[in-house]
């Protein structure tokens, strides 16, 4: 994206434009600007995700400017699976100090992590009862952040975790992760402990979740927002699995099951590329359709390039595939009001801490979209 490209500026009416179909249906959400023809201001803000809050990251952070921060409190108690409100406070006290403010967090479970190396389990693999004691911690989890103000929680619902085939150089000294499927399938990678899932199976256990955690969120007003799958598998699925939530289908029934203001998306825009076609064309209208139900809690703005089931991802922003002038555009269209933010960083070869040393060039990046949004339209 050029520079003249980066402080262009459509009229609304053409980011008001949806046309086709989204991902094989012909449901399309009808966003329109508000009254007068005019789009609704942008309040999105800078976000940023990362594990535990220090003062060495909350400093990090706030040196950049990031508006709003997505972390976890320290859990004195290993074998406790949700934080107490006194070690939610000490952390938003740290956050304080540091003039952040903590939008969400990260749940204690259900994380990204591969099957066989998750160390809580059960509730992905249905596995009665220790699913249900998890479910209980992820209900107290919900009702920390009820008692700290604490808006949103984020999670993952996921066999796989983050599923890549190889890596391809980038620009510079980085690097960049891709999936092909076919590629990755030819390699017969064996089941996982989960054995096969199939679609049915993967929704009972997403049914069991949700039937029991959405009325909690419901109660106490807090956020539950799911992380797509990343990414959707072939249909044959892959080391068994069938990623039901990576794909659109999917993820509509997702938010039509115990339907709920709190209950929506981490709405990851680089997995939902993954997981579309033509992601180029059709992630606009992918966007409008959930945001203008209200079911985007959060975004991860990552740009790839390619398309489903062969896609690069974790690249720089300005490269991939995606028009970001466009999205932000759209964001504010449907009156998204939350936080855009990195994923994840090109990495570098022997330099582990490099992906951390790129992520002020993506903050820059999306500061200056919204910057050029919000004060030249």
């Amino acid at each position: 994206m050029d520079r003249r490209k980066f402080f262009s500026v459509t009229g609304a009416s053409a980011a008001a434009a949806a046309a086709g179909s989204i991902a094989g249906t012909t449901e399309v959400a009808d966003a329109q600007p508000r009254t007068g023809g005019k789009l609704p201001p942008l309040k999105v803000r800078l976000g940023h995700q990362f594990g535990t809050l220090t003062d060495r990251s909350a400093a990090w952070v706030a040196r950049y400017g990031v508006d709003g921060i997505c972390t976890s409190p320290v859990v004195t108690d290993p074998t406790r699976l949700y934080p107490t409100p006194e070690e939610m406070r000490k952390m938003l006290d740290l956050a304080a100090k540091w003039k952040l403010k903590v939008d969400m967090v990260d749940s204690v479970l259900l994380t990204s992590s591969h099957i066989d190396r998750e160390k809580n389990p059960a509730i992905m693999l249905g596995q009665s009862p220790q699913r249900d004691r998890d479910i209980e911690s992820f209900q107290n989890h919900i009702r920390t952040c009820a008692a700290t103000g604490i808006r949103t929680i984020k999670y993952n619902m996921s066999l796989l975790g983050v599923v890549r085939s190889e890596h391809v150089p980038g620009r510079g000294d980085s690097v960049y992760e891709k999936w092909n499927a076919k590629e990755a399938l030819a390699k017969n990678p064996p089941l996982t402990k989960a054995g096969i899932v199939n679609a049915d199976a993967f929704w009972e256990r997403i049914d069991y979740f949700l039937k029991r955690v959405v009325p909690v969120a419901n109660e106490n007003k807090v956020r539950i927002a799911c992380h797509p799958q990343d990414p959707g598998t072939p249909p044959e699925g892959y080391q068994g699995i069938t990623n039901v939530l990576g794909t659109i289908d999917g993820m509509k029934k997702f938010i039509t099951m115990y339907e709920s203001p709190y209950h929506g998306f981490n709405f990851c825009q680089g997995t939902v590329s993954e997981n579309l076609v033509n992601p180029k064309e059709e992630i606009f209208d992918v966007i409008r359709y959930f945001g203008s139900r209200k079911k985007i809690f959060n975004v991860h703005f990552r740009n790839i390039t390619g398309g489903r089931d062969n896609f690069v991802a974790e690249m720089w922003p300005d490269v991939g595939d995606i028009d970001f002038v466009k999205a932000v555009k759209v964001y504010r269209e449907v009156g998204y009001e939350d936080l855009l933010m990195p994923d994840h960083a090109p990495a570098v070869p022997g330099q582990p801490e490099a992906a951390r040393e790129n992520f002020p060039f993506i903050f820059g990046y999306i500061r200056g979209l919204i910057e050029a949004e919000r004060h030249l339209t």
